[in-house]
This record gives C-alpha cells, structure tokens and sequence, in this order.
C-alpha cells in the first residue's frame, strides 16, 4: 500500500512538473504577434562573407504607432464646438482604434482600410451618450492622411492625421 502512494505522489508530481500553460503575445486587434527573433548562423559559411550571412531574417510585424488626429469645423455647428482634438493607434494591420472627446463625451471606435485600397478608409466613433461620428479619410504615408468627420447632431469636419 505504501509503495503505490508513492508512485501514485511521484506521478501526480511528474504530471504537474510536465503541465504548463502558454503565454502568447496578442495584438489589440486579436491577432498573435510574430516573433521578432533573427537566429544567427554559428559561424560564416564562406570565410569571406560577413557573420550573418547564414542567419534566417525573420519577418517582424510593424510596431503600431499613435497618430494625432485634429479636427478642424466646416459647417456652423461644428464652428460652435470648435477644433477637436483625438488619436488613432494605427496597428499597421490596416486597422486603427479612433478616439477622442466631443463635449464631454468620449467617443471610441476602430478605423478600417477601405476594401482593396492601401490608403482610402473609413473610421467609425461612439459615445456613451448616443453621439456618433463617421469619417472617410485618405493616408498619404503611414504616418500621416487627411479626411472628412460628420457628428449625429450635423457637425461636420476637415480631419488632419499625423504630427
């Protein structure tokens, strides 16, 4: 009896020693992130060429980056809220979260890239209070764009995108 409370200890101890749990980095858009490891070769293949010459490059995902976004009034009612002020985190995955405050009410949403564009694309906000904003806008490098916001209550904007 006492020998299979032994084997039966060292198994359940194997058994937890073995088990893990695995942690996987995940961009904010639910995709796993890359691994961003380039493995050197141990030594050059040829003595003329340089150390890393053998090594695998591993292809590594572009790092998001957050963009101002200002937004200017184009129509009278804009005008009486004046210049907006929000960012976009562009994940480089052709999706953005769109933020930014309208009277006191934040209003969140995601910025998507157009169907089969790489530039045009539209961005969507909603606020906890019901105000809503839809935007069309057009990225002339990654890093910057312009566009066109409507607000529910008619406000209507010219957007600038980047610092």
């Amino acid at each position: 009896m006492c020998l299979s409370k032994r084997v039966a200890v060292a198994g359940g101890l194997a058994t937890l020693a073995l088990s893990g749990c695995y942690v996987v980095p995940v961009a904010p858009d639910g995709s796993a992130y890359a691994p961003a490891v380039a493995v050197p070769a141990p030594y050059p293949a040829n003595a003329n060429a340089p150390a890393h010459a053998g090594a695998p490059v591993l292809p590594v995902a572009p790092a998001p980056s957050v963009l101002q976004a200002r937004l200017y009034p184009s129509n009278d009612i804009a005008t009486q809220t004046g210049m907006l002020a929000g960012t976009v985190t562009n994940f480089m995955t052709g999706k953005g979260r769109f933020q930014l405050d309208f009277k006191g009410e934040t209003l969140v949403g995601e910025a998507t890239r157009a169907p089969g564009e790489q530039a045009a694309g539209l961005a969507n906000a909603y606020g906890e209070r019901g105000t809503y904003m839809s935007c069309a806008y057009r990225m002339t490098t990654p890093y910057q764009g312009t566009g066109t916001c409507s607000v529910s209550n008619g406000a209507r904007y010219q957007v600038h995108l980047g610092s």
